[in-house]
């Protein structure tokens, strides 16, 4: 197969996405590396000549590379996810109109183009958490404890754009993170970025059937194929707190190899590992399978075997804008 990967500068030598880069020549096939933020696109020529089976995109929420993608999708092109999913998710306002209308348990959310829009909102919803609603990798998150403490913090929160703000879900400190590879699912545990001074080793964690079927509706409600979800455990279950599109997919066993299988199965319209570990023709050590328990509704449509700690959950098509 011959790939496009839109890499930012900031992923430039990153684990994800170079070493699935590497698997994927290694299997041999041609994979054409675009740096979006560094070097001069003839962006029209590109997407118009392409050869390429499909494109995908590894870039910090707001970079270049989404319209280069959604340039190749508009032009018939399949992509790694599929754009109008990357959009939902990037927009975290957007992200929690759509999780919230269908049903999946977010916090409530307040947005505002200017930071002092927030004072409007009632002290009974404090603490806030206030993110810029483009943020990613935990950048400019803030707990923020009262209006008197969002006044003092008007300053930094100036110039961060669109921000939004939900109510803290009181919570252990920890975040279950949740990612989505290869019609499967892996958690991992970590610190929260709101409380930096806990002491947590990230590891990966068993799966309970509640968060799997949560997350596994993550991926239709938004439509994303390869994925992460943010998890906490509040006081009345679990709560949503972030989606992420094409993450860092830290902890997953073989995560090179699994990532690698999953785009060349995207890439072909397969809907599953198994296709994809044919495509690839490189089938390696094999991994005892140890299923975590998942709700029926989650069920992967592929037959293959699970792997070690990974929960099987549907897997659409490479999709075409």
């Amino acid at each position: 197969m011959k790939l496009c990967f839109l890499v930012e500068e900031q992923y430039r030598r990153d684990g994800m996405p170079v070493e699935v880069i590497h698997q994927l020549t290694a299997w041999g096939h041609h994979v054409d590396v675009v740096r979006p933020g560094g070097s001069l696109l003839r962006l029209t020529e590109a997407v118009r000549t392409s050869a390429h089976d499909a494109w995908v995109l590894k870039t910090v929420s707001g970079g270049p590379g989404l319209t280069s993608l959604e340039a190749a999708a508009w032009a018939g092109l399949t992509t790694i996810n599929d754009v109008r999913a990357i959009r939902g998710v990037r927009d975290k306002a957007l992200a929690a109109v759509i999780g919230l209308s269908r049903g999946l348990p977010l916090p409530a959310t307040y947005a505002a183009a200017v930071p002092e829009l927030l004072l409007e909102i009632p002290e009974s919803e404090y603490p806030l958490v206030v993110k810029p609603a483009d943020g990613s990798s935990g950048r400019a998150v803030h707990l923020v404890s009262s209006p008197g403490r969002l006044t003092e913090m008007l300053p930094e929160l100036a110039g961060q754009g669109m921000l939004i703000a939900q109510p803290y879900v009181p919570n252990s400190g920890v975040d279950i993170k949740v990612y989505s590879v290869g019609g499967e699912l892996y958690a991992t545990e970590r610190r929260s970025p709101l409380h930096p001074d806990h002491a947590v080793r990230e590891r990966h964690v068993p799966l309970s059937p509640e968060i799997a079927e949560i997350a596994a509706r993550v991926g239709v409600v938004y439509g994303l194929d390869l994925y992460g979800v943010d998890v906490v455990l509040g006081p009345d279950g679990p709560v949503v707190v972030d989606v992420n599109d094409f993450p860092s997919f830290r902890q997953v066993p073989d995560a090179p190899k699994r990532l690698a299988r999953a785009v060349l199965a995207l890439a072909a319209g397969a809907g599953g590992a198994t296709t994809a570990t044919t495509a690839a023709t490189a089938a390696t050590a094999t991994i005892t399978p140890t299923p975590t328990p998942v709700p029926a509704q989650a069920t992967a449509t592929s037959t293959a075997q699970p792997l070690l700690g990974a929960v099987p959950v549907p897997m659409t098509a490479g999709r075409k804008a």
